[in-house]
């Protein structure tokens, strides 16, 4: 692996001794003659309004498309916020189980996990981080963390919802394309703009700086033209949630309290009520740079760097009630309420019993200095019309992203032994009222029912190199076959966290003695929780991210290979090559494409299985206080035809129908193939990921037609259907692994069927529609709307990840020479969102509001005021159990407002 890495690498080095790089866009469309960017100029709501329309309209696929204006205008902080406009668009905060936050962070396309859609940057792939800690070892997907790209950088936005033979594969539903600017696309020889500003969180009460500056300058000859861009943008964020940790219990049927109360046998109470409190500083620093160099009319070149790095750094508090502590062995109160074998209404009174000390809570706080992500990329292009009928375009590049936490300072301590404790539930969209008696203080806790934990040196690398060679040739035009496309691709791509240390106490330290602790460094705002209603614990005390990188200093051990963590230590690397041919059709009043694409993967696997202590096992790596180990590779190899075809026919100059069938492709997530695998050799069951995972292939069917009845106006309808083969969905199997101990005795290779817990390839089902209405009021005025439906469940009945079968988008605007404003309101209704510690859950319906108010001060200045989620929502998750829906969790972030001034020159 590691010479095939270096091999291509060199490679590239040797390329960019020799060649130098085009604009990374598609070739024209058949029968289109290229453009020069420069030729157009977009100026206000309005002018990027029409601008994507033109795009969306002049398209030979279907496509939605988002402009420089658009974004700066809608408002949006990054690409993600800019793009849930989109019919069929949605966006979500987060990638594993870490709840909402205040900012976009994921992309999917009509109802489907982000994974399943492709996001690429000037038509090529690019590398990924992630700084939440559970999306860098967990739940390790394949999509891209928008909140590494702020809107700063993009010229246009380009949504691919129909597929073409020369889209690089990767997206089962649709494909992102985020287009930068390039030097030459400017009319003027030197162009210097930017802004400076600064945004309010209203939750935490904090003022951060926002700063970004582009300079363009090109020569006099209009053949050499250079870019430089940076941004640092600083904010701080605070959310207030409720969690319910673990899930929910259940009350033995000979557990102790039923012989008082054999009513509350089987009953269902909550395991670990939270009252959370994270804060975090977001710092996001990087830029772009972009020479293009014409040689000629006929050969272009152009290199383009860019590099986007967020620091992190969080701190996340939970005080919890500990119900799983007292549950099953004392009483409530008389007057509990048990609501369809749910343990609704509970009260727990203090029990004076120094002889059977029970902590009725627990107190976790974790800190994570210096968590961070980031994403850079290289690309190195050449345009070179070769003759009159002949265009090719040659890229090679690399890219590389990574998601670090390099540490985490934790502590978990005990609270209030026999302190008395109530909760009563209120439904999946309300907090539950709960409370914790005792005098709970950093005086007072109790750190020996405690823990110390939190995996330390994490870094995740998602990187690949890759070559792609395209060429058009066109015929003379006096027939309907206009051009022929055809092309090929080799991509290295790989995925890794190559080590981890998970934390324990020190036994040998002073750990567990209260009085070897500081005070307490601060304590919960007076306002915690207010927005989420409900009454629980406020004022709670905690020490600072300080205190405790001392505390897990002087009590945590961290030895090496001791608490060597191996089932986070995963990777996956991947060799992909692509070829395609796509014939290109344009008759009077219509244009089409045939096409297909041939993909084939060659995987390799790396994972670890755990294995008894003391096993005896040959090869089995010891020393870890987690077990021993085997460090275990597979292989995957795969192929698949994706043929596609689409057709597109103008009825009039407004009216235009689309049609498209495809067949497209998603290789399955990293953290489903790579999973830590145990096996118990006894029972023969076990769980992990499965390496073997076949990729998702659909099979898409898609028809619209549009109507562009007006300037800056259209009315459409849109039907689409995916019948996807190896969705990625979780069950049991019986696979046939080798039996280590069995191996071991016997002196031979001994497999056995096992029945494992793992990620498995099932069959689904997506269907829906789209409804699109955008039209201007008078001159000054205007409006847009959408609405998505989405029906989709795998062929066993189960849900699929991220759809929602409504979602709509509302926003007007007005704009004149002077001032302009625009205000959005967007709805997703609930959605399954994956799993959390074993528990499915589902993400409940939402609605955010954004305004934008601007003002022109003159044609070199202005002053904008964006306000997001103005209506402060709150982000409710909930859980799907025996005895129906259950809540789970819930989260405030506040409202964010950015002023900003904006110059150029």
């Amino acid at each position: 692996m590691k010479l095939r890495r270096s091999m291509l690498s060199a490679s590239i080095v040797a390329a960019l001794s020799f060649t130098g790089v085009a604009i990374a866009q598609e070739a024209p469309a058949a029968g289109e003659e290229a453009t020069e960017l420069d030729a157009i100029v977009v100026t206000g709501i309005r002018g990027s309004l029409e601008k994507s329309l033109d795009t969306k309209r002049e398209a030979s696929t279907r496509v939605e498309a988002v402009s420089a204006e658009d974004i700066g205008k809608l408002p949006a902080k990054n690409v993600a916020d800019a793009l849930q406009q989109l019919p069929g668009v949605n966006i979500s905060s987060s990638s594993a189980s870490e709840g909402g936050f205040d900012e976009a962070d994921r992309v999917s396309l009509r109802g489907t996990n982000p994974s399943l859609t492709q996001t690429l940057v000037n038509g090529h792939s690019v590398g990924t981080g992630d700084w939440f800690v559970l999306s860098q070892v967990a739940n390790v997907g394949r999509s891209v963390s928008y909140s590494l790209f702020p809107a700063e950088i993009v010229d246009q936005v380009i949504v691919h919802k129909s597929s073409e033979a020369k889209l690089v594969e990767g997206g089962t539903a649709g494909s992102v394309d985020i287009i930068t600017r390039k030097p030459l696309q400017y009319a003027d020889k030197l162009t210097i703009n930017g802004s400076v500003g600064a945004v309010y969180a209203d939750l935490p009460g904090d003022t951060d700086p926002q700063v970004s500056a582009l300079l363009n300058w090109k020569n006099d000859a209009d053949n050499l033209g250079v870019l430089v861009q940076a941004y640092y943008q600083k904010r701080n964020l605070r959310r207030d949630g409720q969690e319910v940790v673990g899930g929910y219990g259940q009350i033995a049927y000979d557990a102790p309290v039923t012989a008082t109360n054999p009513d509350l046998a089987g009953v269902l109470y909550p395991n670990l009520l939270g009252a959370v409190y994270f804060t975090q500083e977001r710092e996001r620093i990087g830029g772009n740079v972009d020479v293009q160099f014409k040689a000629n009319d006929d050969l272009t070149f152009d290199i383009n760097g860019f590099y986007s790095k967020l620091e992190a750094d969080n701190y996340n508090r939970n005080y919890m009630m500990w119900a799983s502590q007292f549950a099953n062995t004392r009483a409530p109160l008389p007057g509990y309420t048990v609501d369809n074998n749910l343990l609704t209404n509970a009260e727990y009174p203090a029990v004076n019993d120094p002889a059977n000390l029970l902590p009725y809570g627990v107190y976790d706080m974790i800190s994570r200095p210096n968590a961070s992500s980031e994403s850079k990329f290289l690309t190195l292009e050449a345009d070179w019309r070769a003759s009159d009928n002949l265009d090719m375009h040659f890229q090679v590049g690399t890219t590389k992203g990574i998601g670090a936490s390099p540490t985490q300072d934790v502590l978990e301590t005990g609270i209030g032994p026999n302190a008395g404790a109530s909760w009563n539930m209120h439904g999946i969209d309300e907090a539950i009222d709960w409370s914790l008696g005792g005098n709970n203080t950093a005086a007072n806790h109790l750190p020996q029912n405690g823990w110390i934990f939190g995996g330390q040196g994490i870094e995740v690398i998602d990187q690949e190199d890759w070559f792609a060679a395209d060429a058009s040739l066109f015929t003379n035009g006096d027939s309907t076959f206009s051009s022929l496309d055809f092309g090929l691709r080799y991509a290295q791509h790989e995925r890794r966290n190559d080590y981890e240390i998970a934390q324990g106490p020190n036994w040998a330290s002073d750990w567990q003695n209260i009085n070897a602790y500081p005070g307490a460094g601060g304590f919960y705002p007076g306002d915690f929780g207010d927005a989420l209603g409900g009454r629980f614990p406020g004022g709670i005390w905690y020490y600072t991210p300080d205190q405790l990188a001392q505390i897990n200093a002087d009590f945590a051990n961290r030895n090496d290979p001791e608490r060597f963590y191996f089932s986070d230590v995963y990777g996956v690397y991947e060799e992909n090559y692509a070829a395609y041919v796509q014939a290109n059709f344009l008759g009077d009043r219509w244009s089409g494409n045939v096409g297909v694409r041939y993909v084939k993967t060659d995987s390799d696997i790396s994972y670890t299985q755990a294995l008894p202590i003391g096993s005896g096992i040959p090869g089995a790596i010891t020393g870890s206080a987690f077990g021993d180990y085997l460090k275990v590779s597979s292989e995957n190899n795969y192929s698949e035809f994706l043929p596609s075809a689409n057709f597109k026919y103008d009825f009039n100059d407004d009216l235009v129908l689309r049609l498209a069938a495809s067949r497209t492709m998603t290789r399955p997530d990293y953290s489903a193939l790579a999973g830590s695998l145990s096996l118990d050799d006894l029972t023969h069951t076990g769980s992990g990921g499965n390496p073997q995972l076949d990729p998702l292939v659909s099979t898409n069917f898609d028809a619209s037609i549009e109507w562009y009845f007006a300037p800056r106006a259209l009315l459409s309808f849109g039907a689409f259907h995916m019948d996807m083969r190896d969705y990625i969905s979780f069950g049991t199997q019986t696979i046939q692994y080798k039996d280590q101990q069995a191996s071991f005795e016997q002196g031979v290779d001994v497999y056995s069927d096992y029945q494992v817990s793992i990620p498995v390839n099932t069959d689904g089902k997506l269907t829906g529609y789209e409804v699109a209405y955008q039209q201007p009021i008078g001159e000054y005025f205007g409006f847009n709307a959408n609405y998505t439906f989405a029906d989709g469940e795998t062929d066993d009945g189960k849900p699929l990840n991220g759809a929602s079968r409504n979602t709509y988008n509302l926003a007007g605007y007005f704009e004149n020479d002077r001032f302009s404003a625009r205000v959005s309101y967007t709805f997703r209704e609930a959605f399954y969102a994956g799993v959390s510690r074993t528990d499915e859950f589902y993400q409940d319906d939402f609605g955010t509001v954004s305004a934008s108010l601007g003002w022109k001060i003159n044609d070199n200045m202005s002053l904008t005021l964006d306000g997001l989620n103005l209506n402060d929502p709150t982000y409710s998750y909930y859980t799907n159990s025996a005895v129906g829906y259950l809540p789970y969790a819930m989260y405030s972030n506040g409202r964010q407002y950015y002023l900003s001034y904006r110059f150029t020159y």
